[in-house]
């Protein structure tokens, strides 16, 4: 029987959506992937706060070099088995709330938890690929598990039995609604309206100028793609990436594309901008702002920063921190615009209840997540409480994502990717629109912070 609840309904050019239900609370994937996050911070926050336990994400860690051989993670040492422990108490635990979720949208559960049995598998071999010590600096696990998936689904065939696992979206909004939890708007204290000035000034600034240069400029059918890659761009790569793709609803191609380009070149400025900032004796708290500003991960930020001293890591962290906070606004304001505009046919109006039909509710876990550790937790348990806690919810939303990107991989092929090249047009539509960030990015850096204009900040190493 198909379900009517969500089916519109058409008067006088007027969209509307059938009314809310709340079964749809139960039985959504939006509103399971809130559910599903908010459960584990519930547990990883009662274990912190009583010190009962510590209920965290687990996977591998450095090897290679120093650190040891790969070996370690199968000899049997005391290492080896806190690892697998670690990483089978996370497999427990997501496979139990995935399993459990699909079980409530009226899927087979037995089959689901079969495949993500596989699934996970894969995703735990990326893991352990990219906990490399070279590869982890340079290369992000979402490149490998693209290229994993990649190569299964383009060289061999991917079976029957492992899709009903292959469900990129929810684990995608899982892992976002996680992810808000860290979005800490006390980090915009730390380096008030000098940080506010680079990272939100310069944010939506480089969304619309390539959004424009996209749709109007090099006149590229695919909007969504247009703006996948202006999010990438301007915030932080591949989160931003998969929150907007999410919101507008691209297509898996779209946001492997925006993703990958970002991660490619994540890697050359990481490198290049701190060499570039010494040969020409940056100033290093502009050189941290401008590369904060707009190198694409933050993992990446922080090394970059760091390469042109302490001080200059600590402002390109505080500036990425305070760039990230825009991540759920973003998502929110790019899911209203392709609602009202972009999806909206000649001569429809789209009313607020469509709006609401279509807006991605994930993305109120995501500011919901934000606010309250922000400022109820923050104020009531304390920073350092606060800060375990996160910590203990970093890996499982980690493992969220690198779950997506593996199952990105799976259901693309090459000659899909190829299609999406549009004459190279994404791939201009990337290099300007990073040029013009680069640019904007270190002018308004310079601005606040070399002393010409405003008093320096005071930021303490």
């Amino acid at each position: 029987m198909k379900d009517e609840r969500n089916k519109q309904v058409v008067h006088d050019d007027v969209v509307t959506a059938d009314k809310f239900h709340m079964s749809d609370l139960l039985c959504k994937e939006d509103w399971l992937a809130i559910w599903g996050a908010f459960i584990i911070m519930a547990i990883a926050s009662v274990g912190v706060i009583t010190g009962a336990y510590k209920f965290k994400g687990t996977t591998f860690g450095k090897w290679g070099g120093e650190k040891g051989s790969i070996l370690q993670f199968f000899n049997g040492s005391e290492t080896c088995v806190k690892t697998w422990v670690g990483i089978l108490v996370t497999f427990i635990a997501l496979a139990v709330i995935f399993t459990v979720a699909n079980k409530m949208m009226k899927k087979d559960a037995a089959k689901y938890a079969k495949a993500f049995l596989a699934v996970f598998a894969l995703t735990a071999l990326v893991r352990l690929i990219s906990s490399q010590v070279t590869f982890s600096k340079y290369l992000e696990y979402a490149f490998w598990a693209l290229i994993i998936g990649l190569i299964i689904s383009n060289l061999m065939k991917v079976p029957e039995w492992l899709k009903p696992a292959v469900q990129t979206e929810f684990y995608i909004k899982t892992g976002l609604v996680l992810m808000g939890a860290s979005v800490l708007f006390s980090n915009i204290q730390k380096f008030g309206l000098y940080g506010l000035g680079i990272a939100w000034l310069v944010t939506p600034v480089v969304i619309i100028f390539m959004w424009f240069l996209g749709t109007r400029g090099l006149k590229m059918d695919n909007k969504r793609m247009v703006i996948t890659i202006a999010a990438a761009t301007s915030v932080c790569g591949t989160s931003a990436a998969i929150a907007t793709a999410a919101a507008c609803k691209a297509k898996k191609t779209d946001l492997t594309f925006a993703v990958g380009i970002s991660l490619i070149f994540t890697v050359l400025m990481m490198v290049g901008m701190p060499l570039f900032c010494r040969v020409i004796a940056m100033d290093p708290m502009v050189g941290g702002a401008w590369i904060g500003g707009t190198v694409d991960s933050t993992g990446a930020v922080v090394l970059a920063g760091n390469a042109l001293g302490e001080l200059a890591g600590q402002v390109a962290a505080l500036v990425k921190m305070i760039q990230n906070i825009l991540i759920g606004f973003i998502a929110f304001a790019v899911a209203v615009f392709f609602t009202t505009k972009v999806d909206k046919t000649a001569g429809q109006t789209v009313g607020a209840s469509e709006i609401w039909h279509r807006f991605p509710k994930f993305i109120l876990g995501f500011i919901g997540a934000s606010l309250f550790f922000s400022f109820v937790f923050q104020g009531t348990i304390g920073v350092e409480a606060t800060a375990s806690i996160l910590s203990c919810l970093k890996e499982f939303q980690t493992w969220c994502f690198a779950l997506a990107f593996t199952c990105i991989g799976l259901e693309t092929n090459f000659k899909e990717m190829a299609e999406q090249f549009q004459g190279g047009k994404p791939f201009v539509l990337y290099i300007v629109g990073q040029t013009f960030n680069l640019v904007l990015t270190l002018l308004v850096a310079w601005a606040l912070l070399s002393g010409r204009f405003f008093p320096i900040p005071n930021i303490t190493v």
